[in-house]
């Protein structure tokens, strides 16, 4: 067992080096044994595939990650964990740790730098306020990784992996499967944190696509088109779609019929290629 996920061990770095949990930062520190090492070998990292992870806290999931990668670039917002990281990833000599907001950071341009054209992933336990605009950041730019490995909470977890067409689904569903395979890797009870957070948590990857699911010829439009179908859930898609997109009722029954979707069907019910054709069908109203 690592020493990352002994309690007394790693209460006794944090306190030393003056570490205080933030609520704001939402931070939960892992200390179930076989949570990371199952992370780590599941994530797509190798020794020819390098790693940038998002959050690495303490460093647990980040010695790990070190074992079965040839280099690892944790990207980690908080300072005052730049020198328990110092201490707990002592040895780990392929591992560099940058001080920096991954919302904010041009991720492009350092994967460029650190890892050239090799192959990528990202793997990460993000906070959990911060999933959907971390997942999406990375989807919508398009960034040169093969992979995006993410512990998110349970209920966020069944949201994103949701195929189109299902209950379950919602627009980051819609969104996440334009731009990836999801699948749902293994669950984490509550308790395998520090300090316990009240929900259950789950391990998702995303596999990149080469290209898009579905072909459209305005994405903007087509994520716009997925944005006001969801918008008002209990509202019918007809009635979505003329609030979210400002359109007259008429116009987008008309719409609606071109692209053979009944204007009393609901977002849930549409599939990916339902939604691209919605969009062609206003694209073509210039």
């Amino acid at each position: 067992m690592s020493r990352l996920t002994d309690i007394s061990y790693v209460r006794d770095v944090l306190s030393r080096h003056g570490f205080t949990f933030s609520k704001a930062l939402g931070q939960n520190f892992l200390i179930n044994p076989s949570v990371c090492p199952k992370m780590a070998s599941m994530c797509g990292a190798g020794e020819k595939v390098g790693v940038i992870e998002i959050g690495p806290g303490a460093g647990v999931l980040t010695a790990e990650l070190s074992a079965v990668s040839h280099k690892v670039v944790a990207i980690e917002l908080d300072r005052r964990l730049l020198p328990v990281l110092d201490e707990t990833l002592a040895g780990c000599d392929n591992v560099k740790i940058i001080n920096g907001d991954a919302m904010k950071l041009d991720l492009a341009k350092l994967i460029e730098k650190e890892f050239g054209s090799g192959e990528v992933v990202i793997c990460a336990n993000l906070p959990y306020y911060i999933t959907s605009p971390v997942i999406m950041r990375v989807l919508e730019q398009k960034l040169p990784v093969a992979s995006l490995t993410v512990m998110v909470q349970k209920e966020a977890a069944d949201r994103i992996c949701a195929a189109p067409g299902t209950r379950e689904s919602g627009a980051i569903s819609a969104a996440v499967h334009y731009y990836s395979e999801p699948e749902m890797l293994f669950k984490v009870s509550r308790g395998s944190f520090m300090p316990a957070p009240k929900v259950d948590s789950a391990v998702i990857k995303l596999n990149i696509l080469s290209k898009p699911s579905v072909e459209t010829d305005d994405e903007k439009l087509f994520f716009k088109v997925v944005k006001a179908s969801f918008a008002q859930r209990r509202k019918t898609l007809a009635n979505s779609l003329s609030s979210g997109l400002s359109l007259n009722k008429a116009d987008v029954n008309a719409i609606l019929e071109r692209a053979e979707i009944p204007p009393a069907a609901r977002a849930e019910e549409m599939t990916m290629e339902d939604f691209a054709r919605i969009t062609t069908q206003l694209s073509s109203l210039g």
